[in-house]
């Protein structure tokens, strides 16, 4: 059975000043598989993550979503938390109401907030079907293939093959240098191309 817990970040002002983030969270506790829904002012912080974490073992949570700001500056912190307490990483689904919602509508608190109860609602929808994933590191030869023998094609495999990486290039013709061959000086030394 799926025991989803919200938490609502008030990110300050930031996403509080345009979103009723108390309606959301009420909101999202009457959500089927909610069994746990809060606000808090700044979810990220050390006190909200132990929030999450003490929600986690009290209300036996399986799946966790955190609205607040872009899932690019906090998801890893969300996730590192789950998971330090026996939850899975990938049970937990990040809903961004500060940049695209709080943000986008500032001047209209009633419109923010039935966005953010959207934003929430999608990002619950997903959490109860995700499932537990695990972290696999995939070998990756440390080679480039380049097509194309023109002066970018040589110049993309000069650059690569000076990183320190093998380069193969690869060409249509039988001779390298693509336009270039036809050329008999280059621009600004007027050196000869050939």
């Amino acid at each position: 059975m799926k025991r989803i817990g919200v938490f609502i970040c008030h990110c300050g002002t930031n996403i509080a000043s345009a979103v009723d983030v108390k309606k959301v969270a009420a909101v999202a506790a009457t959500w089927a598989g909610v069994v746990f829904a809060t606000d808090y002012q700044y979810m990220c912080s050390d006190p909200g993550q132990e929030l999450i974490r003490k929600a986690i073992k009290e209300h036996r949570l399986n799946r966790v979503v955190v609205a607040s700001c872009t899932p690019r500056l906090h998801e890893p912190t969300f996730r590192k938390t789950v998971e330090s307490v026996g939850l899975n990483p990938y049970l937990f689904e990040m809903a961004n109401i500060r940049e695209q919602c709080a943000w986008v509508h500032a001047k209209d608190k009633e419109g923010a907030t039935a966005k953010a109860i959207d934003l929430v609602r999608m990002a619950v929808a997903k959490a109860e079907r995700n499932f537990a994933l695990s972290a696999a590191k995939i070998p990756v030869t440390k080679r480039a293939l380049i097509i194309g023998a023109g002066i970018a094609g040589m110049q993309a495999a000069l650059d690569i093959a000076d990183s320190g990486y093998e380069v193969v290039l690869l060409d249509r013709e039988p001779t390298i240098g693509g336009n270039m061959v036809k050329l008999d000086k280059t621009f600004p030394t007027l050196d000869c191309s050939a």
